[in-house]
């Protein structure tokens, strides 16, 4: 006979592994799935630095109720046509497949690079590769001092039963025509909107004609109007102290 003898800690560990059943992506997309042992930046809810984990944990809804919360940005890009560029995130991404959204959305990295604080230089430079992975912008056409970081948006949603998001996301504003060669494992569509056209289509969203990002929807329903109407005047909105709980 086998006499197993366990702790305390040991078996409160196995009780739990069985409530909580392993997390498969089998199912997922190979590439996908690649991406999701990166590095994010973990944060408190000042948006202080507090550790890293891997993009994987950071959006287990699990770890999310918790609290884990991580730091990211969103990008908004307006041609000379002060049309904004949008994005459909393709069926493959795992959180939030199909749906419209703002131009790129993602987590700066735990690397020296965008781990910089400074005038949110990393947060800056993450939206450049970032921009550049996606939708295939040249580096060279969008430089982290083209972009406008007006401030913060502190925000939680459920993609699915397993995955989710939990951020403190960092606005940044961008005018200028851009090349454009998208990645279809990232991006299923894209196109520039007018104002009535993305108004088009958040009352389409609404009557779950197409879905839209719950981040993208949220800004669009308080401050993204007011910044459109003043893209030559955002010096005034710029905001590197509230962080906007949403």
């Amino acid at each position: 006979e086998c006499l197993l003898v366990l702790d305390f800690h040991e078996v409160r560990h196995l009780q739990s592994a069985a409530r909580m059943p392993e997390v498969t992506t089998d199912h997922l997309d190979e590439k996908q799935v690649q991406l999701l042992s990166e590095m994010c930046i973990l944060i408190d809810e000042n948006d202080r630095k507090i550790g890293a984990d891997t993009k994987k944990n950071c959006h287990l809804n699990s770890n999310i109720d918790k609290g884990l919360l991580h730091r990211a940005f969103s990008v908004f890009i307006f041609n000379s046509e002060e049309k904004l560029l949008l994005q459909q995130r393709s069926d493959a991404k795992i959180t939030f497949p199909g749906c419209f959204t703002n131009t790129c959305c993602s987590h700066p990295l735990h690397t020296d690079s965008e781990l910089e604080e400074k005038d949110a230089l990393g947060v800056r430079r993450a939206a450049q590769r970032r921009l550049g992975a996606e939708l295939g912008i040249p580096m060279e056409q969008v430089t982290p001092d083209e972009m406008t970081y007006l401030t913060r948006i502190h925000y939680k949603a459920q993609s699915d039963g397993v995955w989710g998001e939990h951020e403190i996301d960092y606005i940044l504003f961008v005018q200028k025509d851009v090349d454009l060669n998208p990645d279809p494992n990232e991006i299923k569509s894209h196109c520039y909107v007018s104002k009535e056209e993305l108004k088009e289509m958040l009352g389409k969203a609404k009557r779950k004609e197409l879905e839209i990002t719950p981040w993208f929807s949220l800004i669009a329903e308080t401050f993204l109007f007011t910044w459109w109407d003043n893209l030559q005047n955002l010096k005034q909105f710029m905001d590197h102290h509230k962080i906007h709980r949403m």
